[in-house]
């Protein structure tokens, strides 16, 4: 029984320590100069919007995403358009790769929505390639209906999920 009260002392004395730490982050806290989570990836690596080589200005400007009808993933000529025109930045900006994610809408299986994502990805894809991207810069991935932009049950919300997002970072392909 002494032994039970010591330890649990001896806890409770630790617990009170591990609280009063008040630079347990770093100077200014968690996300403070040299504190936990600086230096980390931020808004700024983004770029300005205005700026026509950064991936803000192609998230905002040429436009990242195309939407598909119902249970297609053909290209659209409202997606052509964007589409081109990311062909044409991702032709003039060779340090960049990108990731075409494929999105569905709530309704249908989990696994046709996977299906249905992967087709409208590899449609993006192919398109890229035809405008002169380096298949090796493209990668796809499928997130079905398991990453909804709008979360609603009326078909306002389905045309928004159903979508292709190209995602671009920095790296050169091989």
């Amino acid at each position: 029984m002494r032994l039970h009260s010591s330890a649990l002392l001896l806890i409770g004395a630790l617990a009170l320590a591990a609280c009063n730490n008040p630079n347990r982050f770093g100077a200014g806290g968690a996300n403070g100069a040299g504190g936990y989570g600086a230096g980390g990836i931020g808004s700024t690596g983004l770029g300005g919007a205005n700026d026509p080589n950064s991936p803000a200005y192609f998230a905002q400007t040429v436009g990242d995403r195309v939407l598909f009808a119902v249970d297609q993933s053909t290209i659209n000529p409202e997606a052509r358009m964007i589409l081109t025109g990311q062909g044409q930045w991702l032709a003039s900006h060779p340090q960049y790769t990108a990731i075409i994610e494929g999105h569905a809408d709530e309704q249908g299986t989990r696994e046709y929505n996977l299906a249905l994502g992967a087709r409208r990805a590899s449609a993006v894809q192919e398109f890229l390639i035809s405008q002169g991207v380096q298949p090796s810069r493209l990668r796809t991935v499928s997130y079905g209906k398991e990453r909804p932009l709008q979360v609603c049950s009326d078909e306002s919300c389905y045309a928004q999920n159903r979508r292709a997002v190209t995602v671009i970072s920095v790296g050169a392909g091989s």
